[in-house]
C-alpha cells in the first residue's frame, strides 16, 4: 500500500502527457495512433482493477465498450443531445447499468467458469446490436456523424478538432480516468479487492463481503470501458460496430499482459506496443494482415519471458536490486510470556453493539451433518460459556472439522441449530457471522501471501471498522479512523511487529501459524475459534504459542481443536471429547483423563455404547 509521496504518480504522469506531442513525433508515431493508445489505455484501466486487482479475468469487455460508445453516439446523431459530454456521461450510465444486470449472473460463477459466461454475454450483445436493434445502432455500418466536444465560457468556445487537438482533451480523460483509478486502489476498497484476488477465502472469513466487492470491481471495470467505447467514437467521427466483437476484448487482455497486470500503466503500455507494431509492420514493412501473425510471436515471447509484463518486469528487477542491498531483518525474540493487554483495549468496536445476554456464547442444539449416507454429525448439544477456553478433542475422523465448519457457518447443518449470543445464525453467511464477532482460524494457513504481514493484518481490521461492505472508494486507507492503532496492536500481540513490513512468503512456519491467529483477533472477536493452531511446529514453537492463547484469551472465550493433548489439557477448562460424530463426554481436563469410554475410544477405536 502506497504511503509515501502519494501525489508523485500523477505528477509524473502529467508530465508525461504534457510531452508526449513534442516526443512521439520524432519516435514515428501518428496523432491518431497516440490518441488511440489513450483510449485502449483507459478502457485497460478498468480491466486491470477487475483482473489486476481483484483475479477475475473477463473476455467480456466488448460488451460494455460497444454499450457506453453506441448509446452516447445515439445520443449525438439524432440530435438527441447535444453536449458531447453529457453524451459521454449517460453512455457511461449505460454501461454500468449493462455491468450491474451481466455482473449479477456472472459472478455466481468463479475460475473458467465465470470468464466463459463473459464471453457468451459478449457474443450476445454482438448479435442484439447487429441484429434486433440494428435500426438503431447502424448494424454492420455503425453510426456516422459522432461530433467532437465543443466548450464555451463567458463567451469564449473552443471546438475540439482531430490530431494534436483531440489529443489535449483524450489525454485529460484519461489523467482524470487514471487519478480516479489510483485513487480507488489507494482505498480501503481497493486492499481489499487485492485480498479477494489473493485469497478470497480468507477475505470472507474476515468479515468482508466478497461477492459484493467483487460485483463493484465488475462495475467500475464496465464504467470506464463504456467512457472509453464513447470517446472512440468522438475520436473516429462514427461509432464502429467492431467495438462489440470478441477481438477487442481480446485485444485488451493481451495488451495488458504485454505491458503488467496489476499496474494500471500496463494497459497504456501494452497499447503503445501494439498499435506502434501494428503501424510498423503494415505500413513500413509492408506485411499487410500478416502482422497479426508477427506481433502474435511477440505476445507469446513477451509472456513467456516476462510473465509479469514489461512494467512487471522492471519491478521485479528493481525489487531484486533492493533485496540486495538491504540487510536481512533482525530476528524478533517473541516475548510472549509478558503480560499483554487484550486487544479490545485499542477502543470499542465500531461495528457491534455489545449486548446484555447473559447465557451461553455459543450454542448447538441437535446439530447434525450429513454427506448422502455418511454422517460427520449426529445429534450434537454444545454450550460455550462466556469467557471459557474449551477444548475439542477426538480421533481422527470423529467429526471435529465439520462441527466447527457447522459453528462458523461455513456449511449449515442437516438439520438442528447453532445459536450465537442467544441469536439463530444457522446458515448465515460466513462473513454476517463475523460481523458478529465470530471467527476461526485454520488448520492450513489461510493468509494473503503476497501481501506483508502488516498488510495482512490490515485487511483483517477493515473488516472490525468498515463492516461486510463499504464503498469508499475515494478515501485513503491511512484515514480509517483506528486503523493503525488496532494493526499495531494485533502485530505487538503476536509477537510479530519486527517483522511487520515482509512478505508472508519470507515468514517460518511458526510465524505464519502466528499471523493466522493475528488476522482473526484484528477482528476483535468475542468468541475465536481455533483448528489445531500447534499443528506442524517445532517444540520451540509450541511452547511459543501456547503462551500466546494464553495471553489472547484475556477477556475473550476461545473453542480449540488440538491433538497435543498436554498443550490442551493445560489450556482448557472444559473438554468435549468427539468420537465417530456423536458426543461421547465432556468434562473438566481431569475428569476426561479418568474417563473409561474416552480412553477406550482413543486406545482401542471401540464405539462408545
Amino acid at each position: 500500500m502506497l504511503r509515501s509521496r502519494p501525489l508523485l504518480i500523477e505528477a509524473l504522469t502529467a508530465l508525461g502527457l504534457i510531452a508526449a506531442p513534442f516526443l512521439l513525433p520524432h519516435l514515428g508515431f501518428a496523432p491518431n495512433t497516440v490518441n488511440q493508445i489513450l483510449i485502449w489505455g483507459l478502457f485497460g484501466i478498468g480491466f486491470d482493477i477487475l483482473f489486476g486487482y481483484t483475479g477475475l479475468l473477463s473476455f467480456g469487455q466488448s460488451a460494455f465498450f460497444g454499450t457506453g460508445g453506441m448509446v452516447a453516439a445515439y445520443l449525438l446523431t439524432n440530435n438527441l443531445m447535444s453536449n458531447v459530454l453529457g453524451a459521454l456521461a449517460v453512455g457511461t450510465l449505460a454501461a454500468v447499468v449493462a455491468g450491474v444486470a451481466v455482473g449479477v449472473i456472472a459472478l455466481r460463477r468463479t475460475g473458467i467458469y465465470f470468464a466463459m459466461i463473459t464471453v457468451a454475454i459478449a457474443e450476445m450483445f454482438f448479435f442484439v446490436e447487429f441484429s434486433p436493434l440494428a435500426h438503431w445502432t447502424g448494424g454492420e455500418n455503425g453510426l456516422p456523424g459522432v461530433p467532437s466536444p465543443k466548450f464555451a465560457l463567458f463567451g469564449w468556445s473552443y471546438q475540439v478538432g482531430n490530431d494534436w487537438s483531440m489529443y489535449g482533451f483524450l489525454a485529460v480523460c484519461y489523467f482524470i480516468g487514471l487519478v480516479v483509478a489510483l485513487r480507488i486502489v489507494r482505498s480501503p476498497v481497493g486492499a481489499i479487492l487485492i485480498a479477494i484476488r489473493d485469497n478470497p477465502l480468507r477475505a470472507r472469513a474476515v468479515g468482508h463481503s466478497v461477492g459484493l466487492y467483487k460485483l463493484a470491481a465488475f462495475v467500475i471495470a464496465a464504467a470506464y470501458a463504456g467512457f472509453a467505447g464513447g470517446l472512440l467514437g468522438v475520436l473516429q467521427g462514427f461509432m464502429p460496430p467492431d467495438a462489440f466483437m470478441f477481438d477487442t476484448s481480446g485485444q485488451l487482455v493481451m495488451q495488458t499482459a504485454i505491458g503488467g497486470v496489476g499496474t494500471l500503466f500496463g494497459p497504456l503500455v501494452g497499447a503503445t506496443v501494439w498499435l506502434y507494431l501494428r503501424d510498423f509492420l503494415q505500413g513500413a514493412l509492408g506485411l499487410g494482415a500478416t502482422w497479426k501473425l508477427v506481433l502474435g510471436v511477440v505476445f507469446v515471447l513477451l509472456v513467456s519471458f516476462l510473465r509479469r509484463g514489461l512494467i512487471g518486469g522492471l519491478r521485479d528487477l528493481y525489487a531484486f536490486g533492493a533485496a540486495r542491498s538491504r540487510p536481512p531483518p533482525p530476528e524478533e525474540a517473541p516475548a510472549l510470556a509478558a503480560a499483554v493487554e487484550p486487544i479490545a483495549s485499542v477502543g470499542p468496536s465500531r461495528r457491534r453493539r455489545e449486548t446484555s445476554f447473559s447465557g451461553p456464547v455459543i450454542e448447538a442444539r441437535g446439530v447434525t451433518k450429513s454427506f448422502g449416507g455418511i454422517v460427520a454429525n449426529r445429534s450434537i448439544d454444545f454450550a460455550v460459556e462466556q469467557g471459557e477456553l474449551r477444548g475439542i478433542i477426538g480421533p481422527n475422523g470423529a467429526g471435529k472439522s465439520t462441527l466447527f465448519k457447522m459453528l462458523t457457518c461455513e456449511m449449515p447443518p442437516t438439520s438442528g441449530r447453532i445459536v450465537f449470543h442467544g441469536r439463530d445464525i444457522t446458515g448465515m453467511d460466513v462473513a454476517a457471522v463475523c460481523q458478529l464477532g465470530l471467527t476461526k482460524t485454520y488448520q492450513v494457513n489461510q493468509l494473503f501471501p503476497r501481501l506483508t504481514l502488516r498488510d495482512n493484518v490490515v485487511i483483517a481490521a477493515l473488516a472490525e471498522r468498515r463492516g461486510a461492505f463499504s464503498l469508499d472508494l475515494l478515501r485513503r486507507i491511512e484515514r480509517v479512523p483506528g486503523l493503525d492503532t488496532q494493526v499495531e496492536a494485533t502485530l505487538a500481540l503476536v509477537g510479530l511487529t519486527a517483522r511487520a513490513d515482509l512478505p508472508v512468503a519470507g515468514l517460518a512456519y511458526g510465524e505464519k501459524r502466528r499471523l493466522e491467529i493475528a488476522l482473526a483477533l484484528a477482528a476483535s472477536p468475542s468468541l475465536l475459534l481455533l483448528d489445531e493452531p500447534l499443528a506442524g511446529m517445532s517444540p520451540r514453537e509450541r511452547s511459543e504459542t501456547v503462551q500466546l492463547l494464553k495471553n489472547i484469551r484475556r477477556g475473550r472465550t476461545l473453542v480449540i481443536v488440538e491433538h497435543d493433548m498436554d498443550a490442551l489439557f493445560d489450556l482448557a477448562e472444559r473438554i468435549t471429547v468427539l468420537h465417530e460424530g456423536e458426543l461421547l463426554a465432556e468434562g473438566t481436563p481431569a475428569e476426561i483423563q479418568r474417563n473409561g469410554l474416552v480412553q477406550e475410544a482413543y486406545l482401542g477405536g471401540v464405539a462408545a455404547a
